[in-house]
């Protein structure tokens, strides 16, 4: 049976007395036994977040990871620094690594790997521009971000894969994508996961939605069949909105 997953990404936001203010504010809130909760802190705050979050049921995820092992790749984070500290999952191929940072298709791959290698449970992030949903080729661009990025690796190591489809025109800006248009992403890709592996596969791994969800639209978000939870951006930031959307279900 799939998770029900919510995920706060915090993105760049919050100092260390914040930080540690809303995760305590969290900690005090009733949350659904039934969905699996994660915040995905800046860097910075990820050994705070781990130690504040012992002992309850919220994960703590990195926002990012590099490829690489170690080496001079200054700024960066392996995936054994995250391990050290208690961390096991990633976010990786957000919008905005991509858009931002020119994270590719093969780049990603590279990293899902080395995740992967490490033992690591990946929340993969995909979706497309406006001008493609516009176009009408948004169906060919997530089936083609998915093959490129995730299509070499086994079943076997889907476990450790999370989905997260995020229409990048709904990012931030307050627009959603209708519940109808979420799920209807959501099934096609999980036939892009039968046509690849089986519908075994395709059953058993989460898809998120991600993009502009609030307490207000969550439940019929969340009520759709093929969705199994979110990522959550701004509305992370708010203890109580959180919470709520975490009870959404």
């Amino acid at each position: 049976m799939r998770k029900h997953i919510v995920a706060g990404n915090w993105k760049m936001n919050l100092n260390a007395d914040e930080s540690q203010a809303l995760i305590e504010a969290l900690k005090t809130k009733k949350l659904s036994s039934d969905v699996r909760v994660a915040i995905a802190t800046p860097a910075v705050h990820l050994a705070a977040a781990v130690n504040l979050t012992s002992g309850t049921k919220i994960d703590v995820s990195a926002q990012n990871m590099h490829q690489a092992t170690s080496g001079a790749y200054t700024g960066e984070i392996s995936a054994s620094m995250l391990k050290s500290i208690g961390v096991n999952t990633t976010l990786l191929g957000h919008s905005e690594r991509r858009a931002y940072f020119h994270e590719t298709d093969a780049l990603l791959a590279e990293k899902v790997n080395t995740a992967l290698e490490n033992g690591m449970e990946i929340i993969f992030c995909f979706g497309e521009e406006l001008d493609e949903r516009k176009s009408g080729s948004h169906f060919d661009v997530v089936s083609s971000q998915l093959r490129n990025a995730l299509f070499n690796f086994d079943a076997s190591q889907w476990s450790q894969i999370v989905l997260a489809y995020e229409p990048v025109w709904a990012i931030g800006t307050g627009e959603t994508a209708s519940p109808a248009q979420a799920q209807e992403m959501h099934a096609h890709i999980r036939s892009v996961l039968t046509a690849q592996y089986d519908d075994a596969l395709a059953q058993s791994v989460s898809i998120l939605y991600g993009g502009s969800v609030k307490p207000a639209n969550a439940q019929e978000i969340f009520a759709q069949p093929d969705v199994d939870g979110g990522l959550i951006g701004g509305a992370s930031l708010n203890a109580d909105d959180f919470a709520a959307i975490v009870n959404a279900f």
